[in-house]
């Protein structure tokens, strides 16, 4: 999420997340950082702006330029203060992404010394002792902070409980949080005093925490991060098997139904929650939701690094064409797949989260590594919410809110054998792109979905609904706004249901 310019908006800000229904805002990095990285000398990027935030000067003060008037440190503690506090009057709390993998400082190519290699180099940077002292580089971004030396660690833990008693945030998310589980020499610890520190401290005890667990070094610690019971996830691993299923990959059902059901196979076996799992399809980095339908490949020439910088794999489909277009079936196709992706994030056991801007079809034109664009394909577009996309942000927000009111989703254990059926018989069709499940109400309240990745029509047999109770239409995809999400149902199911391609149903017992 772009949050330049928000501490004055605060009013905006929290209208907007109220009627979307959103319980909690994780911003980016909002510590002071260094903007005008990319104008240190000439070079590529030197046309280019940092806005995500990655560049960390001051772990204890909030981004002077975000406040409002010209900005300045004093007006932005305050009004990042009263945003925290609004947010927190409308039941919205504030979750921040972190950034102690690295600092400011480049790499030992580049001579300038703005962070703590002018004060204690071998302390607070890991080092390769086997090649003359050179920086090691896990975070991607020329060094990587030594998280786990004594010092080192004082200064993440100061940082974090002053960002909890100063400005009463309610968590963090930690940006390539497998770098907090390297040693010195860049090594995989079992238990990483650093993480056991966060997890045990008395003051963070309160706060959510969440682990991005990977880092660019090659430590993917999807379901394995260490974390004595506290640390929730980033599930990569339910982005990735979301993205393919519901393009239409083959074998793809058995993971489908496993990430829906809240991975246990990841998080039940470490005698997690399915809270644990932070289910996205769609963050800051990669491709927006709507580009993802809409680009089969990147497009970052504007970024000055020759295309060679972001991910060449992002599982997207452009639905059969590339970029923008005017043909209908095309566009048809396209919101569909946005808002199956968008209902089986909200149906999906665990802890959802979107991306701001998706929910009125943000674009930023197949660029899925836009950090240094200070423009419209990173600022929120509030005319386009409603000039364009009132429908599409009508489905996103009742989806959003039905999930909140209906116990069926987002149980504190996982599924057992009878909180689902399954209502499948050949798990194995390596070719079968089509499942249905009915989540169980222990009232009667049963959810039924099916959700057909194929490129035909499915037609489909509806199990019974339970005793004295009818099932009633809430969504179809495939139908145009209003009809595409009505609270109250639709009645006059029948036994059979017949599925559009590339489109997903939800029915409710009553």
């Amino acid at each position: 999420m772009d949050f330049s310019d928000v501490f004055p908006s605060i009013l905006i800000l929290r209208f907007h997340t109220l009627e979307l229904g959103i319980n909690a805002v994780e911003l980016l990095p909002v510590f002071e950082f260094d903007e005008f990285e990319f104008q240190r000398r000439p070079n590529p990027r030197d046309h280019m702006i940092n806005t995500w935030g990655y560049s960390t000067i001051n772990f204890f003060a909030p981004m002077s330029r975000y406040a409002s008037d010209g900005g300045g440190p004093l007006k932005a503690s305050q009004e990042f203060k009263q945003m925290v506090k609004a947010l927190h009057g409308a039941g919205i709390e504030v979750i921040l992404d972190v950034v102690y993998n690295h600092t400011n400082e480049a790499d030992d190519a580049n001579p300038y010394t703005t962070s703590f290699r002018g004060i204690d180099n071998k302390v607070y940077y890991m080092l390769d002792l086997n090649n003359n002292g050179q920086l090691l580089n896990f975070s991607g971004c020329g060094n990587t902070l030594n998280c786990n030396h004594p010092v080192v660690m004082e200064l993440i833990m100061d940082s974090l409980r002053h960002w909890v008693t100063e400005y009463h945030v309610d968590g963090f998310r930690f940006d390539l949080a497998s770098v907090l589980c390297r040693g010195a020499d860049g090594s995989p610890l079992s238990a990483p005093p650093v993480i056991r520190a966060i997890a045990k401290d008395s003051i963070l005890s309160r706060c959510k925490i969440i682990s991005e667990p990977w880092d660019c070094g090659g430590l993917y610690l999807v379901g394995r991060f260490p974390n004595w019971d506290r640390w929730a996830e980033w599930n990569g691993k339910y982005r990735d098997d979301l993205r393919r299923f519901i393009k239409g990959d083959s074998g793809m059902k058995g993971s489908f139904a496993t990430r829906v059901s809240g991975s246990a196979d990841l998080y039940k076996v470490n005698k997690r929650k399915p809270y644990h799992s932070v289910n996205f399809v769609i963050a800051h980095d990669g491709f927006t939701l709507y580009d993802l339908v809409s680009y089969n490949f990147k497009h970052n020439d504007a970024n000055g690094e020759g295309g060679n910088d972001g991910s060449n794999d992002n599982l997207s489909w452009n639905c059969g064409y590339e970029g923008e277009t005017d043909d209908s079936t095309v566009k048809a196709i396209r919101s569909r797949q946005m808002k199956n992706f968008h209902l089986a994030l909200m149906i999906s056991q665990g802890t959802p989260m979107m991306l701001m801007g998706d929910e009125y079809g943000h674009s930023r034109n197949g660029n899925n590594n836009s950090y240094g664009h200070d423009t419209a394909i990173n600022h929120f577009q509030w005319g386009l919410l409603e000039a364009r996309n009132s429908n599409h942000f009508r489905f996103f927000k009742e989806v959003i809110k039905f999930r909140r009111t209906r116990r069926v989703f987002g149980r504190d254990t996982f599924l057992e054998k009878n909180d689902v059926t399954w209502h499948e018989d050949n798990w194995h069709n390596y070719e079968s792109k089509f499942l249905a499940f009915t989540f169980h109400d222990n009232n009667g309240g049963d959810v039924y979905m099916a959700f057909n990745a194929h490129d035909y029509f499915i037609k489909v047999p509806i199990p019974a609904a339970p005793v004295k109770r009818r099932w009633f239409r809430v969504v179809d995809t495939n139908l145009e706004s209003p009809n595409d999400f009505v609270l109250d149902g639709v009645p006059g199911i029948k036994s059979t249901y017949n599925m559009a391609p590339y489109s997903s149903i939800l029915l409710e017992a009553k």
